[in-house]
C-alpha cells in the first residue's frame, strides 16, 4: 500500500501536479490546501490577502478526483471565503481532501477541527481555522485495518515555533486519531504541520506511539525550490510500531508544489 501526503499549494502547479498524481496513483492521498469552488466553471481564480496574491486552481478538488477515478474523494472544508476573477468575487471553499482507492473499504472516519471551527463567511483572521481527517480502512492484501490521518497545521506569521495554539492542535489531532484507531492498528499520521522539528507536537504524538520518519531518516527539507524562506521543514509523516515500513521518501522531483510529496510504502 502506498500512502502519499502533500500540501498541494492550491493547485498553483496544476499541470505537473496532475501528471504526477496520475502516474503515481497512491492508494491513499492526503492532500492539504485544496480549493473547491462549486459555483464557478472557471479554471483559475486569484487569492488575495493583503500583499499575498496567489493563483488558485478554482476546482482543484474536482481536478484531482478526475485524475484518480478509482478513488473515493472526500473534501473537508475549513472555511469559505472569496477568490477573485478579476474584480468579481467568487465563493470558494478551502481545506483538506483525502482520496482512498475504492478497493479499500472505509470502515470508520472522523473529520474535526484542530483550531477554531468552520468559518462560513470568510477565511478569517490569522491564525485561521484548521481541520484534520482520519480514516480507518481495511487492507485485503494484508488482511488488516490501517488508520491514516492528516492535518494542515496553523500558519503563524511569527514562525514555526511552539505556541499554546499549536500545543492545543497537537493534542486535538491525537484525540481525533484515538477516536478511530483500534488497539493493534497500524497508524499513519501526516500533514503540513507548519512546525519546527523540535516542536512539542512530536512529544504529544509520541504519547500515542507515533514517531516521525522525515527527521529520523535524515531528510534535510520538505520544501521545493518554489519556497524561498528560511525553515525548510513543514511536512511530516509519523507511524506507530505496527506499521511495517517498506519504503519512505521525500520526493524532490518532480516539483509539483512548494512542498515535497511524502511517500510511504507499507
Amino acid at each position: 500500500m502506498k500512502i502519499m501526503c502533500l500540501n498541494g499549494w492550491g493547485g498553483k502547479l496544476h499541470a505537473p501536479l496532475i501528471a504526477y498524481l496520475e502516474a503515481s496513483s497512491p492508494d491513499i492521498l492526503c492532500l492539504q490546501e485544496v480549493v473547491h469552488s462549486p459555483e464557478t466553471t472557471k479554471e483559475w481564480l486569484t487569492y488575495r490577502d493583503g500583499s499575498h496574491i496567489l493563483p488558485q486552481r478554482a476546482n482543484m478538488f474536482r481536478d484531482v478526483a478526475r485524475a484518480l477515478p478509482d478513488h473515493t474523494p472526500i473534501f473537508c472544508p475549513a472555511a469559505q471565503g472569496m477568490l477573485w476573477d478579476g474584480e468579481t468575487s467568487i465563493p470558494s471553499q478551502w481545506g483538506l481532501a483525502t482520496f482512498v482507492r475504492r478497493t479499500l473499504p472505509i470502515t470508520g472516519q472522523v473529520q474535526g477541527f484542530v483550531h477554531k471551527a468552520f468559518s462560513p463567511y470568510g477565511y478569517g483572521e490569522h491564525p485561521r481555522s484548521r481541520s484534520a481527517h482520519v480514516v480507518r480502512v481495511f487492507d485485503f492484501e494484508k488482511a488488516r485495518f490501517i488508520c491514516v490521518a492528516h492535518m494542515h497545521g496553523l500558519r503563524d506569521l511569527g514562525g514555526k515555533g511552539d505556541t499554546p495554539e499549536r500545543i492545543a492542535q497537537a493534542n486535538r489531532l491525537a484525540e481525533l486519531v484515538q477516536q478511530i484507531a483500534e488497539p493493534g492498528d497500524p497508524v499513519v499520521v501526516c500533514g503540513d504541520f507548519n512546525v519546527d522539528p523540535g516542536s512539542q507536537t512530536f512529544e504529544i504524538l509520541g504519547r500515542i506511539g507515533l514517531a516521525d520518519l522525515v527527521t529520523a531518516r535524515g531528510f534535510g527539507s520538505t520544501r521545493t525550490s518554489h519556497y524561498s524562506k528560511a525553515g525548510k521543514f513543514a511536512d511530516y509523516m509519523l507511524v506507530n510500531g505496527h506499521v511495517e515500513v517498506t519504503d519512505f521518501t521525500v520526493v524532490a522531483e518532480p516539483e509539483v508544489s512548494d512542498h515535497c510529496p511524502l511517500v510511504l510504502t507499507v
